[in-house]
């Protein structure tokens, strides 16, 4: 009993006879014939194909596989096919053809050039700003009913936010503060100390943390734990539903939903900005006095002589900006989310990215603006 797959091939004058014997098993590789009999269907002499069978021992897919392949060269040249096999092979080619593949169905290996993506890109970008300015027209008309009086936030929801962004908030708050005091400080001392003016690490310290650095700190931490969240807690009711059953109930999703989040991100966030400069003041304490043998009060002294208080004010700035800019890319993703678990993950990142990035943009725009106007 032969154990390996044959293909015979035989041309009669314009006919083209094609015979399968054998074993045909998806483990075994085809005979080189059977490469020869597709070869064979593009000579431009052959008008007709005959599929036959002689001693087929037994088959798999791989010779269905083959079939296949046949025919589909055959039409590809509008050459009929004449077909003899057993009735189980004969009914699962015919099958295999009976339903036309579906347009567009195939994967495409098509890539588009850098110029294309980037134009594609650009193009998209507009509804997508058109829409966060539609999100925003709906948020300020949700702002405009609770000063009337007729919003649908609930207290407690806005208390419990206040809650989830700033006391929660503490302790990551404290250790990522306090770390980067020290590490501005021990940054400050390595060069100050070459000229014996170890004391200007309190300034240093006290004006990086202060006026910009603190609010930094706040803004990143934020988007990462409460805007990931929002935007996760938003896209999970999004995909249950939950968010078109309040509006069915007739309940503003942005009263509902993002108001009470955008305010207790905006009111808590320069709070926690505050509590960041604190501990970044000890952080840079600690190195002053316990390495570089500074005198504590001469620290503080220095501290409160070289800042000014003017820069309390810039970093409340911007620390209230970028609670707002958390609270805002949080919520309008989550709004915004698919309807699937992929979604919802898609939704957290980009949430937390756009959080970053607007970070970055928001602080180099008002360092600008505080350096045009002397502050």
């Amino acid at each position: 009993m032969d154990t390996c797959p044959q293909v015979v091939i035989q041309v009669r004058e314009k006919l083209l006879h094609i015979c399968v014997g054998g074993c045909w098993n998806r483990n075994i590789p085809w005979p080189q014939e059977a490469g020869d009999a597709l070869r064979a269907i593009v000579d431009a002499r052959i008008s007709n194909v005959r599929l036959e069978s002689t001693e087929l021992v037994q088959w798999d897919s791989s010779l269905l596989v083959f079939l296949c392949q046949v025919v589909k060269a055959a039409k590809e040249r509008s050459i009929p096919v004449q077909t003899a096999l057993p009735h189980g092979l004969d009914r699962m080619l015919k099958l295999a053809f009976a339903v036309p593949p579906k347009e567009g169905s195939g994967r495409e290996n098509h890539k588009e050039q850098l110029f294309a993506r980037v134009g594609a890109c650009v193009l998209g970008l507009l509804p997508r700003i058109g829409d966060f300015l539609s999100f925003l027209g709906e948020l300020v008309f949700s702002f405009r009913r609770l000063l009337l009086g007729k919003t649908q936030m609930r207290l407690q929801d806005l208390f419990s936010a206040m809650h989830e962004c700033g006391i929660q908030a503490l302790p990551i708050i404290s250790l990522t503060s306090l770390l980067f005091g020290l590490i501005l400080a021990f940054v400050g001392a390595v060069q100050l100390t070459q000229f014996g003016a170890q004391i200007y690490v309190a300034g240093l310290v006290g004006i990086g943390m202060l006026r910009v650095m603190g609010a930094i700190m706040v803004g990143v931490v934020m988007s990462g734990r409460v805007g990931a969240a929002y935007a996760a807690l938003i896209g999970t009711m999004q995909v249950n539903e939950e968010v078109d059953a309040l509006s069915t109930l007739g309940v503003s999703p942005h009263d509902f939903l993002v108001l009470p989040r955008v305010l207790a991100l905006m009111g808590m966030v320069p709070l926690l900005t505050l509590y960041a400069d604190l501990m970044g003041l000890v952080g840079g304490f600690m190195v002053g006095t316990l390495m570089l043998d500074l005198n504590p009060m001469e620290y503080l002294n220095a501290t409160v002589t070289m800042v000014p208080f003017k820069h309390v004010i810039v970093g409340l700035v911007y620390g209230t900006t970028f609670g707002g800019i958390v609270a805002l890319f949080g919520c309008y993703h989550g709004i915004r989310c698919g309807r699937s678990a992929q979604a919802v993950g898609q939704a957290t990142t980009t949430a937390v990215v756009h959080s970053i990035v607007g970070i970055i943009v928001a602080t180099a725009v008002i360092t600008i603006v505080c350096n045009v106007l002397g502050v």
